[in-house]
């Protein structure tokens, strides 16, 4: 900072002197505002970080640490009351009409006078049923094939039954509840084989286990390619991908997902390469549906995006950004899925009226926002190379407006879901596995648990359950769902 002496120094000094500090002050304040400037982005991107969580943001819920979001539900109250509904079907636990086993308990003496009982009919009986487990332990059947000798010199030997390969060894239902405990409720080895030795006295080794997973992963070869078949040539499938972790290095899991089947495959790549490997978006003609990702949309298939995603950024930029464009539009989706809830049961389309009304509001909500978030004037002087800087709040606004008709696919045809979840919720429980795993330890062993999680996952969106799914693996009969041709 100048003194006064100093600055009537520099005016002595002359004209060239006053106009040289004058430039070089001037080129120091432009020098300081650019540095503030940059500095107030980078605390705004910080800020917006930080304000960041599952409910305004694809974040997962995992990454709210002990600061959980306040709930917030986009949904509308419901009128009913909590608990059961008048008319569901109960689950209590009923007696049975002819019971396993039965313990009359006797009554030997009277407890007034002490006069014997023993030999009386019962007056009447009152009866309590205990609902238990016997005791769990494996059968071991033993297969005996006869020998006989012909008197041609012959040698005859009975055929074992298909599958009877080895002289000890597990059967179909050790094999599927080894599988089931691993696959399906995601026991690590060292607790799925305590577990079988505990319940089932059958102890078993780790190296055992993963010779069963190898098994299993050889016998869904076929099985699981016509699953992979069906939801690609599906009118409607629903993707999306997620970092895991193989031999400690990031990989990706991709999932492809319809009401009726799942898909998944693991991969080093995210991208195109990792997709086209995968061969399913390559060939299919139907829509896919899937969040913002740019890779995506160099397939040449319908698209839909995921408007979760979407109204999750809305309510940021609302709440972070103080922008009323964003409640409105918020509004405006969840009003055009509310139609198309109502309508569904009677047609498979709105009115033209609905839709030019929504189509009219969908526009003006962007207008709105378009006037909120102006492009910034571009710098003078030399062009900068690359794409001009752009907020959150303006990227978020050309999407909307550049890809309306993916936006509102679930608008022009029913077929088409509101957002993303089930291809969300597909890879939800890939992700509970590697919480509890940490990562694969090879390749082999992520690629056979995608393959048996594809199989399992869609036997139980076809309501079989997952014990029984894994069973006909190990008896030669695996189930696959059968195609909707409809």
């Amino acid at each position: 900072m100048l003194t006064h002496e100093e600055a009537e120094a520099i005016y002595d000094a002359g004209k060239e002197t006053v106009v040289h500090v004058l430039l070089d002050m001037d080129r120091r304040i432009h020098a300081l505002e650019q540095r503030v400037e940059d500095l107030q982005t980078q605390v705004h991107q910080l800020q917006d970080q930080l304000a960041k969580n599952s409910r305004n943001s694809s974040k997962p819920p995992s990454t709210d640490g002990f600061k959980k979001p306040e709930p917030k539900s986009l949904r509308e109250k419901s009128t009913r009351l909590s608990g059961g509904q008048l008319g569901h079907t109960g689950r209590t636990l009923t007696r049975v009409a002819m019971p396993n086993r039965t313990e009359r308990h006797r009554v030997e003496r009277c407890a007034c006078c002490g006069r014997s009982l023993a030999h009386r009919p019962p007056d009447g009986l009152e009866k309590r049923q205990v609902h238990d487990l016997p005791p769990l332990r494996l059968t071991v059947t033993e297969h005996q094939s006869e020998i006989k000798f012909c008197a041609c010199g012959h040698t005859n030997k009975a055929a074992f039954p298909e599958g009877v390969n080895a002289p000890v060894q597990y059967g179909p239902g050790v094999k599927a509840a080894a599988v089931y405990l691993k696959n399906y409720q995601f026991l690590p080895y060292e607790r799925t084989c305590e577990l079988l030795g505990d319940f089932f006295g059958c102890p078993m080794s780790e190296g055992t286990l993963a010779n069963l997973i190898g098994e299993c992963h050889a016998r869904l070869e076929a099985p699981v390619q016509q699953i992979k078949a069906q939801i690609a040539q599906a009118p409607v499938a629903q993707f999306d991908e997620s970092g895991s972790r193989v031999e400690k290095k990031l990989w990706w899991l991709h999932a492809a997902s319809t009401s009726t089947a799942t898909y998944y495959d693991i991969h080093p790549k995210r991208g195109s390469e990792a997709i086209d490997e995968i061969g399913i978006l390559p060939t299919f003609i139907g829509r896919a549906i899937h969040d913002f990702w740019k890779p995506y949309f160099g397939y040449e298939c319908s698209h839909g995006l995921c408007n979760a995603h979407h109204l999750r950024e809305l309510i940021f930029v609302h709440e972070q950004h103080r922008q009323v464009w964003a409640d409105a539009m918020i509004d405006c989706l969840l009003d055009i899925k509310a139609a198309v809830v109502q309508a569904r049961p009677t047609t498979d389309l709105l009115t033209r009226a609905q839709i030019q009304d929504f189509e009219v509001r969908y526009q003006s909500i962007l207008d709105q926002g378009y006037a909120q978030n102006p492009l910034s004037p571009a710098p003078a002087g030399k062009k900068k190379r690359g794409r001009r800087k752009k907020t959150q709040p303006r990227n978020l606004l050309e999407r909307l407006d550049q890809h309306r008709r993916e936006v509102l696919a679930f608008m022009y045809d029913f077929n088409v879901p509101f957002d993303n979840n089930l291809a969300e919720r597909d890879i939800r429980m890939m992700k509970v596995q590697q919480k509890i795993s940490g990562m694969f330890r090879s390749e082999e062993g992520a690629k056979a648990f995608c393959r048996i999680r594809s199989y399992i996952s869609t036997a139980r969106k076809n309501t079989m359950g997952a014990l029984d799914a894994i069973t006909r693996i190990f008896t030669g009969d695996p189930f696959v769902p059968i195609p909707n041709t409809s």
